[in-house]
């Protein structure tokens, strides 16, 4: 609406700078944005500057300079930043110049004088401090909006907006033209935020850390230190009882890794081994040999019901979810192009009734994906039951010796087999059990009602003391879960990559008559042997190879081919591990992915 009048449209986009969060709000629209002071300078005409200098960006010392009409433009991304606008933005503020703080940015200027010293000698004829949008994680919010079909996002800039422009422009286009990005673009797509990051108290608090994180140290396992414990499972404090060290994704609590107060206080982040390397060591090896206890609260949880529940998974799911009560099915939604938008398990709890869990990041993106493609007319009520439960795991060769302690129930092989699910006693409790696993060790797996979860925590803490069992973190579960092979979305495998490139094929119920995606996994198939395959590789040379996190190039004979989608270490194998996909040009392809495993990465690392 504005004040000529009404305008319609089939597809709108927010693009509105800092101002999206309130504008968005109104109606019912999560954009996380909150704006803090920026600051930069440009000096007095310089004789001789050359008009192609090119930008350079000092990290270490949160600046960078560009050339600017003969002039010297200097600016700064400096730590601890100063938020504005938490009472909101008046209507008039436009681009204009808000009041200067000599003493903030004084640091971060005489560090630039002597890193450029004709700044020394030269005067400075601006200095402004102007406001900036920033977001909770430093990444954009593109793409269409899990509240309202049709309306999309382009904000979120984080103060680079013209140097993204030109990218940022030819992707919204593509999306909005054709309903999905050109590319993969899950770490920027604005589902991926959550309800309760439009808190106001939150982005104020957020912003003065995102500021200076764009140009910090990208440590693998960094954590950001502001705006935490905001959700929490019902295990936190026992998580923190046992030395946790909290790590943080969608607002949640989550443990890394477990020592000594000592060693938690006193986290050194590495490119190589980090210092809590020995203690996810422990975890992995603890889980292989005795039994671990893993906090899953953070997964997602959907009830689907109705009497059109079926129906609508198994058009959404490409796996078949028509199986008994009690039985657990692996599956993936997929888009039309045949692509992974969501990795999940799939519960049938009743006839009508079924549990689907995702990933903590996928909460809003999996539920507006199931809403928006439930088929017309059908019978079919979903609602996200993740506050009203919790999740808790026990993994390792021990469990069943464990249930037995705690349970009168049949935890045994034939009495218990895996992918099954059913409600059995624990404790004084009554808990949903499920036989899974995603460390590759042998486990159960508890859906807990809330009120119940600290009692069946104690309980089993208690009973499985003289078995080893100890508390393992989310480091340790990457690690397991790579030894393995298991699937990360949004790292190995998302919205480009099918389930046949992918290795998960024997997920797919392509005896079903109709499934999103169905039609692209037809056209894919009736092209021969999958050429794209994921493939999992393995540093040569043993305990002692560098480490492996993400995004490491990948060279064979010399030429560039690609990147590791995920990287681990292996603890119960002791080698850095990685997942790539590869183009294969053998009909052989299991030869085919031996071979080029192994020349992918031995003696090839940058």
């Amino acid at each position: 609406m504005t004040d000529e009048g009404p305008i319609h449209a089939k597809k709108v986009v927010i693009c509105g700078g800092m101002w999206p969060r309130d504008l968005a709000a109104e109606i019912g629209v999560t954009l996380p944005l909150h704006a803090a002071e920026h600051f930069y300078v440009v000096t007095e005409a310089i004789p001789d500057l050359p008009r192609d200098l090119p930008v350079m960006f000092t990290a270490d010392e949160w600046a960078y300079y560009k050339e600017d009409a003969g002039k010297l433009l200097v600016g700064f991304f400096e730590p601890g930043a100063k938020h504005w606008g938490q009472k909101g933005i008046p209507e008039s503020f436009c681009f204009d110049a808000i009041p200067e703080d000599i003493d903030h940015i004084a640091p971060y200027l005489e560090q630039a004088m002597r890193r450029v010293p004709v700044l020394q000698n030269t005067g400075i004829q601006l200095f402004f401090n102007g406001p900036e949008s920033f977001t909770p994680d430093n990444r954009y919010h593109l793409g269409e909006t899990p509240e309202v079909a049709g309306l999309f996002s382009a904000t979120g800039f984080n103060s680079i907006g013209i140097l993204s422009s030109g990218g940022v422009g030819k992707a919204m286009a593509s999306w909005i033209a054709e309903g999905f990005p050109p590319v993969e673009l899950i770490d920027v797509d604005v589902r991926r935020t959550q309800g309760f990051q439009r808190n106001r108290k939150y982005l104020e608090d957020r912003s003065v850390e995102t500021i200076g994180t764009l140009f910090d140290m990208h440590w693998p396992g960094l954590q950001f230190t502001t705006a935490r414990g905001i959700r929490r499972s019902p295990f936190h404090d026992r998580m923190l009882a046992a030395g946790a060290y909290m790590t943080e994704l969608a607002g949640w609590e989550r443990p890394g890794f477990f020592g000594t107060p000592e060693e938690v206080a006193k986290v050194e982040f590495s490119y190589d081994r980090p210092s809590y390397f020995a203690n996810v060591a422990t975890e992995c090896r603890n889980t292989a040999e005795n039994v671990s206890v893993f906090d899953y609260s953070c997964f997602t949880r959907y009830r689907v019901e109705g009497p059109g529940a079926l129906a609508a998974l198994n058009h959404i799911c490409a796996g078949e979810c028509d199986v008994p009560v009690g039985k657990i099915v692996y599956t993936q939604w997929l888009n039309p192009r045949g692509g992974i938008e969501a990795d999940v398990t799939v519960i049938r709890l009743a006839e009508a009734a079924f549990l689907v869990v995702t990933l903590a990041l996928s909460q809003r993106r999996d539920l507006a994906w199931f809403r928006r493609n439930i088929p017309a007319g059908a019978q079919v009520h979903i609602s996200d039951v993740t506050s009203g439960t919790a999740m808790l795991a026990v993994m390792g060769p021990k469990a069943r010796a464990l249930m037995a302690r705690v349970s009168p129930d049949d935890f045994s092989n034939e009495g218990f087999p895996f992918g099954t699910s059913r409600e059995v006693e624990l404790g004084y409790a009554r808990v949903r059990a499920n036989r899974l696993t995603f460390v590759g060790e042998l486990g159960f797996g508890f859906l807990i009602d809330t009120e119940f979860a600290a009692h069946v925590y104690d309980v089993l803490a208690e009973a499985g003391r003289d078995l080893g069992l100890k508390p393992a973190g989310y480091f340790a579960l990457n690690s397991l879960r790579m030894e393995k092979g298991y699937r990360h979305w949004g790292h190995d495998i998302g919205e480009e990559d099918t389930p046949f490139n992918a290795g998960l094929g024997f997920a797919v119920a392509m005896k079903k008559a109709d499934f999103i995606g169905r039609d692209a996994l037809l056209a894919q198939r009736s092209e021969g042997p999958i050429r794209r395959r994921l493939v999992q590789v393995m540093l040569a040379g043993g305990e002692n190879t560098p480490m492996l996190y993400h995004h490491e190039p990948i060279f064979r004979d010399g030429k560039l081919v690609g990147s590791v989608m995920s990287g681990g270490y292996g603890h119960r194998i002791r080698a850095s591990l990685g997942s790539r996909l590869i183009e294969f040009h053998s009909q052989n392809k299991t030869v085919a992915a031996s071979m080029i495993a192994e020349k992918y990465v031995s003696g090839h690392r940058s």
